[in-house]
């Protein structure tokens, strides 16, 4: 059973479908095929070139659109008073939705063009071309800022075993915000950790899943592993049958870098 992490009155499926790279018909394909296995959370970004393979892939699951969980990013060079919104309605446009669920500002600027595109992602907001609205790779005091000027429920950040990113984590589950990881297996490093190979003997699974398991069982915690092939989208979704005792965890987390 998919886990779902409540953010107040948001119901956000913690398990997601990361799309990075997955462009053009086989794209398409892995995404059609994540739906068709289960995964109600779609993650993608204009910096992708991939939004109108999701789009394609959602109209063609034939999945009620209120049924997937779908995230898009505004980049950078668009945090412009005149580009910020007209890039958000081509993603829609491509998406093939009339709103996302989560819009992200997709990496940091200086202070002053973040401010612009804080107060530009309030407007998107008011403006019902996102249900939710976020940031990704802001620093603690960045997404404070930022705080200030828009409802933002999200940080998307690389967050996995190795990955110490305590003050952040704690300030969002302590204002009940999510933190979605990216690169949860830290693009395979974390698996050759003897700890990780360890508990995947010790509960049968695979490494890849004591890791998304570990990041699952955090409060507020979402992840987005992604996965080109069947097999591995399949085996990411095998993680809810069972779990990480507190000792256990608690090995996960010595891996953590200074």
């Amino acid at each position: 059973m998919q886990k779902i992490v409540q953010c107040g009155n948001i119901q956000i499926p913690a398990l997601g479908f990361g799309t990075y790279k997955l462009t053009g018909s086989e794209g398409e394909k892995a995404i059609e095929q994540a739906l068709d296995i289960g995964y109600r959370h779609i993650d993608t970004a204009a910096f992708y070139g991939n939004e109108q393979e999701v789009g394609n892939a959602l109209q063609n699951s034939g999945l009620a659109r209120e049924d997937v969980f779908v995230t898009t990013k505004v980049w950078p060079t668009n945090f412009t008073k005149n580009q910020f919104v007209p890039s958000v309605e081509e993603s829609l446009r491509k998406l093939k939705v009339d709103a996302v669920d989560l819009l992200l500002l997709h990496w940091p600027a200086e202070d002053e063009t973040n401010k612009l595109a804080a107060n530009l992602l309030l407007e998107c907001y008011e403006k019902q071309y996102a249900k939710n609205v976020g940031v990704s790779n802001f620093s603690l005091a960045q997404f404070k800022n930022a705080q200030q000027l828009a409802p933002v429920i999200c940080n998307q950040v690389e967050y996995n075993p190795h990955k110490n990113i305590g003050e952040l984590l704690t300030y969002l589950q302590q204002q009940n915000l999510l933190l979605t990881a990216y690169s949860p297996l830290a693009r395979g490093a974390v698996l050759n950790e003897p700890v990780i190979q360890h508990l995947a003997t010790k509960y049968a699974k695979t490494g890849s899943q004591i890791v998304l398991r570990s990041l699952l069982q955090q409060q507020n915690v979402a992840a987005i592993p992604k996965a080109s092939s069947p097999k591995h989208c399949l085996e990411n979704m095998q993680v809810f049958d069972f779990e990480l005792t507190d000792e256990d965890m608690q090995q996960v987390f010595t891996l953590k870098k200074p």
